[in-house]
C-alpha cells in the first residue's frame, strides 16, 4: 500500500489544495483548516449552507494566505496579530465555543461579496477543543483544527471504484475522491478494507498515526466540488450499501501519533 495523494482545505468548505508531501502536526496537516468563514453568530458557514464556497481557492504563505475566486481580485490576509479572540463554533449545535481572531474587514468584506451574505473570517491561532470528551471514540482533546472532529481523514482508492461500481449498476455518473474531502488518499488496499483498521495504527512513511473510526458523510459529497452544483449521489447509493448505525459511512478519520513530513509514494503499514 502507498499515499497517493495529499490534500488540504486551508479555509474550512474551501476548494483542495492538491500537494506532493506536507507536515503533520497534532491537528492535523500544516495549512488544514486553520481559518474559517463564519456568520454574525460565530458559527462556521460550509458547504452544507451554500455551496458558493466551492468556488475559493485560498492558498497559504508564511504569515497569512491569499484567497482567490473568478471574477474577484486576489487578496493576501495576513493573520491577525492583535486584537481580543472571538468565541466561534464549527456548527450551531457545538457546546464549546474556541477563541478565534478575526481577519479584518477587507476579508469580510472580499468574502461576502463572493458568499452574496455577511460574514466573517477568522484564524485559529492555536487549536481548541471543540467537542466534549465523550462525543468521539477517540477524544483528542484540543488537538484539532477547525476540522469537523478528528485532526485527518484518509480514504481508499478502492472503495471509491467498489462505489462507482454500484452507481453505475444503479444508472448514475461515478463520483470523483474529492466529493469526501480527504486529506490522505490510499491506493493499494482492498475496497473497505479501511474498516478493519479501526483501533489500530498505520504507520505511513516514517510517522504513526491511530485509525479513531469510521467518517459519517454529509450533504457536502452531492456537491460537485468544480460546480457546485448538487444531486442526490452518492448520499443515496451509501445508504443502500454503507449505513451502519444510521450513518453513512466513506473514510477513516485518524489522529496523529507522531508529528513529521509525510509524501505521495510514502510505504503505508497496517500495525496489529
Amino acid at each position: 500500500m502507498r499515499l497517493s495523494s495529499i490534500h488540504t482545505y486551508p479555509v474550512k468548505g474551501c476548494h483542495r489544495l492538491d500537494h506532493d508531501g506536507a507536515f503533520v502536526q497534532p491537528w492535523g496537516l500544516a495549512g488544514d483548516r486553520r481559518w474559517m468563514v463564519v456568520d454574525a453568530d460565530g458559527v462556521g458557514v460550509t458547504q452544507r449552507e451554500t455551496t458558493r464556497l466551492v468556488g475559493l481557492r485560498a492558498t497559504v504563505h508564511p504569515g497569512g494566505l491569499t484567497l482567490r475566486a473568478d471574477g474577484q481580485p486576489d487578496l493576501d490576509v495576513p493573520e491577525p496579530a492583535g486584537g481580543d479572540p472571538v468565541p466561534v463554533r464549527t456548527f450551531r449545535s457545538r457546546k464549546i465555543p474556541v477563541p478565534a481572531l478575526q481577519a479584518g474587514p477587507a476579508a469580510d468584506a472580499w468574502l461576502g461579496a463572493l458568499l452574496g451574505r455577511p460574514v466573517r473570517l477568522v484564524w485559529l491561532a492555536r487549536p481548541a477543543r471543540h467537542l466534549a470528551a465523550d462525543e468521539r471514540d477517540h477524544d483528542t482533546g484540543d488537538q484539532v483544527s477547525f476540522a469537523d472532529a478528528y485532526p485527518l481523514l484518509l480514504a481508499n482508492a478502492a472503495s471509491l471504484h467498489a462505489l462507482n461500481g454500484w452507481l453505475a449498476e444503479a444508472g448514475e455518473p461515478a463520483v470523483p475522491m474529492a466529493r469526501f474531502r480527504p486529506n490522505l488518499v490510499v491506493d493499494g488496499a482492498p475496497a473497505w478494507a479501511e474498516d478493519d483498521w479501526v483501533g489500530r495504527s498505520l504507520r505511513i512513511g516514517d510517522l504513526r498515526l491511530r485509525a479513531a473510526g469510521p467518517c459519517d458523510r454529509c450533504v457536502v459529497t452531492t456537491t460537485d466540488q468544480e460546480t457546485g452544483v448538487r444531486a442526490k449521489e452518492p448520499l443515496r447509493t451509501l445508504a443502500r450499501y454503507r449505513t451502519v448505525r444510521q450513518k453513512l459511512l466513506f473514510g477513516l478519520h485518524l489522529v496523529p501519533v507522531d508529528s513529521g513530513p509525510l509524501h505521495v509514494d510514502d510505504p503505508i503499514v497496517i500495525e496489529p
